[in-house]
C-alpha cells in the first residue's frame, strides 16, 4: 500500500512536469508555419537569399514566458506571409554563441533582414503578430507597374513574350501579396505585373472590369489572350495560375549600347495592337492599315479621341464585322489626329469634324469621304459613318484617287517614353 505522503509527492512531481512541458516553446512543423533554423543552417536560409527574399528571425528561450505567450503572435506573421518571406524562429537556449554574436541579450526578440544592400535591424516595436507583420512586409520589393490611362498600352505590349497580369483594386497602393509575386525569383525576370487603382477608370472600362479586387492577365504576341483568374485571393493560389504561363528565362533584358547601365527591353512597345480603336500614325499605319487585307475605316479628329468616340467606333466595328463575315470583306477601325497629321488633312479636305474616309491602300491608292450635305446637316456620329459604309458596301461610293499615287509625309512626333 501506498503511503498518503508519496502519493502527494508524486502528484506534485506530475504537476511539476506538466507545467515544465506547458510553459517551453515547440514548434511543431505540422502545426506552425515558423521554420526553424540552427546556427549551422542560418546562411543557408537566410544569408544566401539576400538578394531576393526578406526574412525575420525570432530569438527565444525555450522556458521563458514571455516567448511562449509569442508563439501563437509569431506564428500568425508566418501563415499570412507563407511563401511570401522566410519566417523563422531561433533557440538561444541551444544555440547561445549565436544569439550573443547577433548582439540578442533577452528574449523574445526579432530580427529582420531586408533584401541586399538594406542591413538587417532589431524589430522594436510590439511584440504583436501585426506590427511584426507589417513591418516585415514593408520591406518585400515591389515590382509592380502603377497602370494608368496614358501608360496601359504600353504596359500591354511591350516585352511581347511576358505574360500580364493586372490585379484591379480599389485600394490605392498594391497589396503585399501583389508585391511579393512581382518580386518573386521566376517572375520578376518572366511576367509583368501591374496595379490598377479603381481611380482609373478608363483602364478598368477598357478591361471591363465590375468588381474588386479583380484579377486579369494578358498574353500572345498581340496580346490576343485574354483570362481571369477565379481562384482564391490567396499568394498560393495566384503564384500557381501564373506559374502555368511563365516559362524560365524569358522577357530577358539587354544593355543599351555603349555599355550603359541602362537596360532595353528586346521587344518594342506596340500599343496599337491591343487598342479598340488605333490611332494611325507614321508607326503604327502599316500594323493599323496599310499592310493586310481589308479597307481602312479612318476617323478624322482635329485632337484626341474621346472614350465615347472609341466606344462609337467600336460598335460599328462589330456591327460590321458581323454583316461582312459571310462576304469575305475586312474593315479595319482607326481614326487620325489630323491637328497633328496635317498634311493628311490637306488629302482629305474635311469640310467639318469629326469626319470620316474609308481607304482602299491596295494597288491604286484611293479614298471616299463622308459626304457633309451642302449645309453640314449630316454628322460626323454613328448615323454618318453607317451612311458612308452602306454606300461603299452597296458599290454607290465615289472614290477619289491619291495624287500621285504616293502617300503624304507623315508628322515627326518626339519620341515620348511612357514610364512603366
Amino acid at each position: 500500500m501506498i503511503s498518503p505522503s508519496r502519493s502527494l509527492i508524486s502528484a506534485l512531481a506530475l504537476c511539476g512536469l506538466g507545467g515544465a512541458r506547458a510553459a517551453s516553446v515547440e514548434i511543431d512543423a505540422m502545426k506552425h508555419d515558423i521554420q526553424q533554423i540552427t546556427m549551422s543552417n542560418f546562411d543557408g536560409v537566410i544569408s544566401k537569399f539576400r538578394d531576393s527574399a526578406v526574412s525575420s528571425l525570432w530569438f527565444f528561450k525555450g522556458d521563458n514566458k514571455a516567448d511562449v505567450s509569442f508563439l501563437d503572435e509569431y506564428n500568425k506573421v508566418a501563415a499570412d506571409l507563407k511563401g511570401m518571406a522566410k519566417v523563422c524562429a531561433i533557440s538561444c537556449t541551444d544555440w547561445p554563441l549565436f544569439c550573443e554574436k547577433q548582439g540578442v541579450k533577452e528574449t523574445p526578440a526579432v530580427m529582420i533582414y531586408p533584401t541586399n544592400p538594406m542591413p538587417a535591424f532589431k524589430y522594436e516595436g510590439k511584440m504583436e503578430s501585426k506590427g511584426v507583420l507589417a513591418k516585415v512586409a514593408r520591406f518585400i520589393p515591389d515590382f509592380t507597374t502603377k497602370v494608368t490611362k496614358e501608360n496601359v498600352d504600353a504596359f500591354i505590349t511591350t516585352d511581347p513574350t511576358k505574360p500580364k497580369v493586372l490585379l484591379f483594386s480599389n485600394k490605392k497602393t498594391p497589396p503585399t501579396i501583389w508585391k511579393a509575386l512581382s518580386s518573386e525569383t521566376v517572375f520578376k525576370r518572366t511576367v509583368k505585373f501591374g496595379f490598377v487603382s479603381e481611380d482609373e477608370k478608363d483602364v478598368v472600362q477598357k478591361f471591363k472590369v465590375k468588381k474588386f479586387p479583380a484579377v486579369i492577365m494578358q498574353r500572345g504576341s498581340k496580346a490576343e489572350i485574354k483570362e481571369t483568374f477565379s481562384g482564391e485571393m490567396k499568394f498560393t493560389a495566384l503564384k500557381d495560375w501564373v506559374n502555368l504561363h511563365s516559362e524560365s528565362g524569358m522577357g530577358d533584358k539587354v544593355a543599351s549600347a555603349g555599355g550603359s547601365a541602362q537596360e532595353e527591353s528586346i521587344e518594342e512597345s506596340k500599343p496599337w495592337l491591343v487598342q479598340e480603336v488605333p490611332e494611325l500614325t507614321a508607326k503604327s499605319q502599316g500594323d493599323v492599315c496599310f499592310k493586310g487585307e481589308g479597307l481602312c475605316v479612318i476617323y478624322l479628329k482635329e485632337g484626341e479621341i474621346t472614350q465615347a468616340e472609341t466606344d462609337m467606333l467600336s460598335g460599328l466595328s462589330k456591327k460590321f464585322t458581323s454583316q461582312l463575315s459571310d462576304r469575305g470583306a475586312k474593315m479595319k477601325w482607326m481614326w487620325m489626329n489630323l491637328a497633328i497629321e496635317t498634311e493628311y488633312k490637306s488629302l482629305f479636305e474635311p469640310t467639318v469634324l469629326p469626319s470620316a474616309v474609308v481607304f482602299n491602300p491596295h494597288k491604286r491608292l484611293r479614298f471616299t469621304k463622308l459626304d457633309h450635305g451642302e449645309d453640314n446637316e449630316v454628322k460626323g456620329d454613328e448615323q454618318g459613318l453607317t451612311n458612308l459604309l452602306d454606300k461603299v458596301l452597296g458599290g454607290d461610293a465615289r472614290f477619289k484617287m491619291v495624287p500621285g499615287q504616293k502617300l503624304p509625309g507623315w508628322a515627326k512626333r518626339d519620341a515620348k517614353k511612357t514610364e512603366l
